[in-house]
């Protein structure tokens, strides 16, 4: 196996669900990993829960118990952030928070080599602003996992302003070596995919905010006629309400307002009531033990025009992300599709359903509503 640039010892910083995650990621690729946690009793947590993942996986013969052996005996537990200090790479996955993790970054860099290359899983921080605070903001660059990350297949790889010029393709390159797809992005806010896909809860929020329509027939709409895994509300529920909430308000700020990226007061109000989905057993839908799933009132021409307005959101943002250079349209297709499982990429999706039938229906929701939301990208005009 190939390992550019010598990348043999990685940290890992929080041990959540995408710190573990990534770990795992490492481990199987055949890196030492250090994971680390403040939160010592979280590390002990993530590490059964991990013993648990690859049991399953021996079972179902996805793994042999050696593969599963080694992947576990290649992660250790990190006391302190300083037992990172042998590290070739160091991936933080904590809370997004820009103060916390630039109190993170300025500490271990007084323990890591100048060589060690350090980087971030933020989903929506600009790794800029990330990069400028450390003593050698060269080294540092987005690396994005999706949850989760041992089995979704997409990276986005992000270089700020300040970074090193060869460290892209080089991180590139060593994703491919663990088994990745990974993209390169510019550093936007939400880079390729957290900026393309925001409309695809965003619209579906104020579909049930006006009463158009219901949550279970918004889902519905988007698997029958969309052929989508999952309806945007089943998927907020899975992500996390509040963090989903989270996301959107970042890059709307990040944007400077831009009323395209408005959050939802609906989604705000389920936030502070804690409804957050799966996580705390009810959000949009109810997972506590005997509820039933409410069945969405069947209604064709209702369906046809909730996709048809959501479709249209999501196809105005990935040509506008086209427009400015964002990723190539390769990379834009990939994004989608391999980090959140859309069933085609938007700008063929675009072509097939016809650019002007996009371009028609958010001129009549930007006529109907008075909405700079509906603005449309001036490539989309153009072809």
């Amino acid at each position: 196996m190939l390992h550019y640039f010598k990348i043999m010892n990685v940290g890992i910083i929080g041990a959540g669900t995408m710190g573990v995650g990534i770990a795992q990621v490492a481990a199987t690729a055949g890196c030492k990993v250090v994971l680390f946690d403040a939160n010592t009793p979280q590390i002990d947590k993530a590490l059964s829960g991990l013993e648990k993942t690859l049991q399953k996986l021996v079972e179902k013969a996805k793994i042999s118990q050696e593969k599963a052996t080694e992947i576990k005996n290649n992660i250790v537990k990190g006391e302190t952030l300083k037992d990172l200090k042998d590290s070739d790479l160091v991936i933080e996955a904590i809370i997004e928070n820009k103060e916390i993790k630039t109190k993170v970054f300025t500490e271990l860099e007084t323990y890591v080599s100048d060589e060690c290359i350090i980087g971030s899983n933020t989903s929506s921080i600009s790794i800029t602003s990330l990069g400028a605070e450390l003593q050698k903001p060269e080294r540092f660059i987005g690396i994005h996992f999706f949850n989760p990350a041992p089995l979704m297949p997409l990276v986005e790889v992000i270089p700020s302003l300040l970074t090193e010029k060869s460290l892209a393709e080089k991180i590139y390159n060593l994703m491919k070596d663990w088994g990745k797809t990974p993209v390169i992005a510019k550093d936007i806010p939400g880079f390729i995919v957290n900026r393309i896909a925001r409309p695809y809860y965003g619209e579906g929020l104020r579909i049930v905010e006006e009463n158009i329509a219901t949550v279970e027939q918004v889902d519905e709409a988007m698997k029958t006629i969309g052929n989508f895994k999952m309806g945007p509300f089943e998927l907020m529920d899975l992500i996390g309400v509040d963090v989903n909430f989270s996301v959107t308000t970042t890059v709307y700020k990040e944007y400077f307002y831009d009323p395209k990226y408005k959050p939802s007061l609906l989604q705000q109000r389920m936030s502070e009531a804690k409804l957050h989905g799966r996580k705390t057993g009810k959000g949009f839908y109810d997972y506590s033990e005997g509820a039933e799933k409410p069945v969405a009132q069947k209604d064709d021409a209702l369906y046809q025009q909730i996709f048809l307005r959501i479709i249209s959101m999501l196809i105005n943002e990935a040509v506008e992300a086209k427009r400015l250079g964002v990723a190539n349209d390769e990379d834009i297709e990939l994004a989608m599709q391999k980090g959140v499982n859309y069933p085609k990429g938007l700008l063929a999706w675009g072509k097939e359903i016809g650019y002007s039938k996009i371009s028609e229906t958010l001129q009549n929701l930007y006529e109907e509503y008075q909405e700079e939301r509906y603005r449309q990208s001036p490539l989309l005009r153009k072809i």
